[in-house]
């Protein structure tokens, strides 16, 4: 081999050994980030045990409508179960807005950042080329996708508990005219989302409030008592003048897809208004962490 020859190779080398590797990107990062929330949030023995009681609400109640023999022609969705299972999703999603489905958000939402911090695992993060603003907001999808996960495991069940148990087939609207199953189908997974999208408001709470603690039964109690709260107020008709502005005050709304034409005024303001609170706590949570000394 010839100097030069020997001088060009170990310029290749000394190229090759100092010549860093090309860094993964910032999209790759957050992607990463991403998989992560969601794979921490679905992984906890809690969240698992949470889906599965979410899922058994539709069975139990059509356990129950079908050994009492209860006819179809009742009040409420509960009442048109017997005659159409199609309801059972429905009336599965109505019983679960008041107590579990929130409690289930309460719980993921509380644990989010206030679980990280118990463990010792936000500072590590929180160094990690993702950033807290990354972070928080991988926190506030991974709640976002959690609460759609939790509304649909209760449509998935009513689906199949309904279309097992009862006959199903055209379906009576809230306003007396009758569309096809498939229709009744498409107007029942839009109830579903926008009970999803109710529960918004409330998660961008819990991660606030997750943000302010190391503790996250803290958190989760903290949670679920301002939902409380807000439940009183909506029911005490003495402060009506505040009920339009309280995040739970339009919450059945939902209904309204089931009439014909749908009626969409109190599902947009209902909409409108889980936006505003999750922008308000979530630019509350941003403030705390991104200010917020880590130990």
């Amino acid at each position: 081999m010839s100097p030069s020859e020997a001088t060009a190779d170990t310029a290749d080398t000394a190229d090759t050994v100092t010549k860093p590797a090309a860094a993964p990107s910032a999209g790759r990062h957050t992607l990463a980030l991403f998989g992560s929330e969601l794979r921490l949030v679905f992984g906890r023995a809690r969240t698992q045990v949470g889906l599965g009681v979410l899922a058994a609400v539709p069975l139990l109640i059509g356990i129950a409508i079908k050994v009492t023999g209860s006819g179809g022609g009742g009040d409420g969705f509960l009442g048109q179960i017997a005659g159409n299972g199609l309801f059972l999703i429905v009336g599965s999603l109505a019983l679960s807005m008041p107590f579990f489905l929130p409690t289930a958000v309460t719980v993921v939402s509380g644990e989010s950042l206030a679980g990280e911090a118990s463990l010792g695992t936000l500072r590590t993060m929180l160094t990690a080329p993702a950033g807290r603003s990354r972070l928080l907001a991988a926190k506030m999808v991974a709640l976002s996708v959690f609460c759609l996960a939790a509304t649909m495991v209760i449509w998935i069940s009513g689906l199949i508990v309904g279309f097992v148990l009862f006959p199903v087939g055209d379906v009576l609207l809230l306003s007396g005219s009758t569309v096809s199953l498939g229709d009744g189908l498409v107007r029942a997974l839009g109830i579903a989302l926008v009970v999803a999208l109710s529960l918004l408001g409330l998660a961008a709470i819990g991660l606030f409030v997750s943000s302010l603690t190391s503790t996250p039964l803290a958190a989760m109690a903290a949670t679920f008592g301002a939902f409380v709260m807000l439940g009183i107020l909506t029911a005490i008709p003495q402060v009506h003048a505040i009920h339009p502005w309280l995040l739970i005050y339009r919450w059945q709304s939902f209904a309204d897809l089931l009439r014909d034409p749908p009626y969409y005024h109190d599902i947009i303001q209902n909409l409108l208004l889980q936006a505003g609170y999750v922008v308000v706590f979530y630019a509350a949570a941003w403030a705390r962490i991104t200010s917020r000394d880590i130990t």
